[in-house]
């Protein structure tokens, strides 16, 4: 493997370039809600970059591939969902509140709120996909423990997903709230497979020693899905929108998948 330095700055570089070309597509389009089909996306390239620069050994090669799918699969679903529906209101509020209050244009705040911001924060949650490559030692117990969790972590969300497009393409659920499928034992499906995901490809990450310093990534993941931009931001909008919401939250976990309360009135 190249120095550390180097290896990260070269990875980081290759993300900084692409968010470039994508902050650049926003100005024409006035729209960044197309970013978030590139959180799985920009993981992957970064994998992949990092698996280019130190060749393939039996970690990174697990790891990339794992990524990978999880990217691709979560990146084409985030596209999909953002042509089907347009601009995103958490963006447009964002960036409108930048230009009436601070008096920023549209390329300065997409850049420094959006861009920039989603940026560093891939950096550091590819950590582990990052940190784990290099090491030509055959997979241990962590890592297939791991790869279990992360293919379980997969299998979740893109379930949930699937179920939540489904119940939404009926016109007899409009204004109804979700509680069924996978949407009856955690109110976050999506979320929790996800902090599976990168709990996951640490344990394999970790195996390799360097990779027990990309812990980070997960932790950074897992607080922005249950306390940043990812359950508050989703809850506060659904108690807005849903009468039955309260109802729901009262019998259902929030995250962590569990039996409902016998409480409330279940959809099912």
């Amino acid at each position: 493997m190249t120095s550390l330095t180097a290896f990260l700055l070269t990875n980081a570089a290759v993300s900084a370039a692409a968010f470039v070309v994508l902050w650049l597509i926003s100005l024409r389009l006035k729209d960044v809600s197309f970013i978030d089909g590139w959180w799985g996306l920009g993981m992957a390239l970064i994998a992949f970059t990092a698996a280019a620069q130190t060749g393939p050994t039996p970690h990174g090669t697990l790891l990339t591939v794992l990524c990978a799918v999880w990217g691709l699969r979560l990146g084409g679903y985030l596209l999909w969902r953002w042509r089907r529906h347009g601009p995103d209101k958490r963006y447009v509020e964002m960036l409108t509140h930048a230009r009436e209050v601070r008096g920023w244009s549209f390329g300065v705040s997409s850049l420094l709120l959006v861009f920039s911001l989603q940026w560093a924060l891939q950096l550091i949650v590819a950590l582990p996909v990052q940190l784990g490559q290099g090491v030509a030692a055959p997979l241990g117990p962590f890592a297939w423990a791991g790869a279990s969790l992360a293919m379980i972590g997969i299998l979740f969300e893109t379930i949930g997903d699937a179920q939540l497009v489904a119940f939404k393409a009926r016109p007899e659920n409009a204004g109804k709230v979700m509680d069924r499928g996978l949407w009856r034992y955690t109110r976050h499906p999506n979320y929790f497979g996800d902090a599976c995901v990168w709990w996951g490809l640490y344990l394999i990450s970790a195996e390799t020693g360097l990779g027990l310093w990309s812990l980070p990534g997960p932790v950074l993941i897992t607080f922005l899905l249950t306390k940043g931009s990812g359950v508050p931001t989703v809850e506060g909008s659904m108690r807005k929108k849903r009468p039955d919401y309260e109802a729901y939250v009262a019998r259902t976990s929030g995250f962590v998948p569990w039996f409902p309360k016998a409480t409330g009135k279940s959809g099912d």
